[in-house]
């Protein structure tokens, strides 16, 4: 039986229940992580709570447990789900609405066995496309991983069923921001390019590991601006998450991205990404 942690205690998944006025089901404000547990520990779990925890302050979310009870939780729920290799979700809102309006915090935590990403993507490539969705810098919810997530699962959805893997967003000035659920890399000249965060973007956790690994493997990597022009210029690009990983695209729509397969330091920050995966 699958069990979750919700609210202080784990539980199975078929009894766990959430209010039907949990703030979160009813106007979609909350926030989510998605982790990646090898060997039974979750990369770069400290990166993921000072994220939520950033989050939550600046959306006025109540998180009523602390990172050593989280931490703490999440090594309880693989146990009882007898998981070492393992996809989690933590999810937090302000819990049931209160007579006084007052918060309470909802945290839900699930865990189920890690299924990879094809490994043909990986061999090959896949090919992206162009939303016509707009990433608005004005939106007070843009760079936050929120529950608000209709609009980049229907531009996913829009991108599968056009057999891509994924679809790009740019923001309503034009500027190339990221994926439905992924952080956008270019190559050019043996140079790293992504938009920085003041785009905004999200602070992916995969994205700040990419850049860490691009930093110790004496890779240049700016933080710029970057429109239409570069992303069809680039010699390679990737995309990123903590599921995916490093995933290399090699077409955009119907233009082929350099060689039209992996590029060579896309290849290589694959296996370092990798690598660090393993070690923790």
């Amino acid at each position: 039986m699958e069990h979750v942690f919700l609210n202080g205690q784990i539980a199975g998944a078929e009894a766990a229940q959430i209010s039907i006025t949990d703030s979160s089901f009813l106007y979609g404000i909350g926030l989510f992580e998605t982790m990646r547990a090898v060997n039974g520990r979750v990369f770069r779990l400290a990166d993921h709570l000072a994220r939520l925890n950033a989050s939550a302050k600046a959306l006025s979310l109540c998180n009523r447990y602390t990172d050593d009870q989280i931490t703490a939780a999440i090594e309880q729920l693989l146990q009882a789900n007898e998981l070492s290799e393992a996809r989690l979700r933590l999810s937090l809102s302000n819990g049931p609405i209160q007579p006084d309006g007052k918060a309470s915090s909802t945290l839900l935590i699930t865990a189920v066995p890690f299924v990879p990403y094809p490994k043909e993507y990986y061999d090959k490539g896949v090919r992206v496309i162009l939303t016509d969705f707009r990433q608005n810098p004005k939106d007070p919810f843009v760079g936050h991983k929120s529950t608000c997530y209709g609009p980049r699962l229907m531009a996913l959805r829009d991108a599968h069923e056009k057999l891509a893997a994924e679809a790009l967003w740019f923001t309503t000035e034009n500027a190339l921001a990221e994926g439905c659920v992924s952080s956008v890399f270019l190559v050019r000249e043996g140079k790293l390019y992504t938009p920085p965060l003041d785009t905004p973007v999200l602070d992916g956790i995969a994205r700040k590991a990419v850049l860490e690994i691009a930093a110790a493997e004496d890779i240049e990597c700016l933080q710029q601006t970057l429109g239409i022009d570069d992303l069809l210029a680039a010699e390679e690009v990737f995309v990123t998450n903590v599921i995916m990983q490093v995933l290399p695209v090699v077409a955009v729509e119907a233009h082929t991205v350099g060689q039209g397969r992996p590029g060579t330091l896309t290849t290589r920050l694959m296996k370092c990404y990798d690598q660090a995966l393993r070690q923790g």
